[in-house]
């Protein structure tokens, strides 16, 4: 066993442990917050499957966690579906509307992807609107029971564990490997024998499958209400942001973007600005500039610049 993959594990397992042990330490509103970091892990850990490791960029994915939250919303509210039960139904559903949208973005890349995919986070919501008598309309729906705090935390850290084992074992094997191929040269890839149709595809539907499981959290964690300003333009631009802190192309930094983008919002609305009816929202970009601005490649970026240090480079070679 490398030295590496024994690290890896060490890491895995120590985390482990502290989302254990954590809420013993916690408040319910302390339990929310954490399982709200759960949460955006899980989108983030998508959406950097789709980004990081195919090179396509989607701002878009509020859109399925829109249908992963109404999903769970729809099915508990009319006919008191069990809410975990929910869960691998928002991601099938999330997963067949991902290759649905994958399919005609093989026709775009670059902007056009990115502009094709805003496009989506800006409609789909509207569909709540446009059928108000099924779904709520601006009023939202809700589902028929309401999780606990210490519920939703230890079901949202148990799905982002399982997801994250999932991607961890896509990614290393084969299936990896030719995302990062596409990634990395499309014309290389297709003429190493990867069939670029079908791994784009893949890849829109997996991550979008996340995205879904992670909104159909995201809807208990606001109270059970599935609302479709919740799930506005802002929401799919967050996760673009945790997708660049965590680092693209990248498993490791994952958990700080999740932190970041769950956390800063609380953290930016407790920083006093006089003067500007909108403090928040000016702080949220300022800390966001300012973090890019020293992680340009993200923390994952970080821990590489750190692992290429000449005294890690010798002690590694030492063992």
């Amino acid at each position: 066993m490398s030295r590496r993959l024994i690290v890896a594990i060490v890491v895995l397992l120590v985390a482990a442990a502290v989302v254990v042990l954590l809420p013993f330490q916690l408040d319910g509103y302390h339990e929310g917050l954490a399982a709200k970091v759960a949460i955006f892990f899980i989108a983030v850990l998508g959406l950097n499957i789709l980004t990081g490791y195919t090179g396509q960029i989607s701002i878009g994915h509020g859109a399925f966690m829109a249908i992963g939250g109404y999903t769970t919303a729809v099915m508990s509210h009319y006919h008191h579906t069990n809410l975990l039960l929910t869960l691998p139904l928002a991601f099938v559903i999330a997963f067949g509307f991902g290759v649905i949208v994958g399919i005609p973005a093989l026709r775009f890349s670059g902007v056009y992807l990115a502009l094709a995919t805003f496009a989506l986070a800006v409609s789909v919501p509207q569909f709540a609107l446009k059928f108000s008598k099924f779904l709520g309309g601006s009023n939202g729906i809700q589902t028929f029971t309401t999780p606990t705090h210490l519920w939703l935390y230890v079901v949202s850290w148990s799905c982002a564990g399982i997801l994250f084992l999932v991607a961890w074992l896509v990614l290393r094997g084969r299936t990896g490997r030719a995302f990062r191929s596409i990634r990395d040269s499309e014309i290389a890839a297709a003429a190493s024998g990867v069939t670029l149709p079908i791994y784009k595809t893949l890849a829109f539907g997996i991550s979008a499958a996340f995205a879904g499981v992670a909104g159909s959290l995201f809807v208990l964690a606001t109270n059970g209400f599935a609302q479709p300003n919740e799930f506005g333009v802002f929401l799919s631009l967050e996760l673009l942001v945790g997708a660049a802190v965590a680092g693209l192309g990248s498993l490791w930094g994952v958990l700080i973007g999740a932190i970041f983008i769950a956390l800063l919002p609380t953290v930016s609305a407790d920083v006093p600005l006089i003067g500007s009816a909108h403090g928040q929202d000016v702080v949220f970009g300022l800390i966001v500039i300012g973090v890019m601005l020293v992680l340009p490649t993200g923390f994952a970026g970080l821990l590489h610049r750190l692992r290429s240090l000449p005294g890690i480079r010798t002690a590694e070679g030492e063992d």
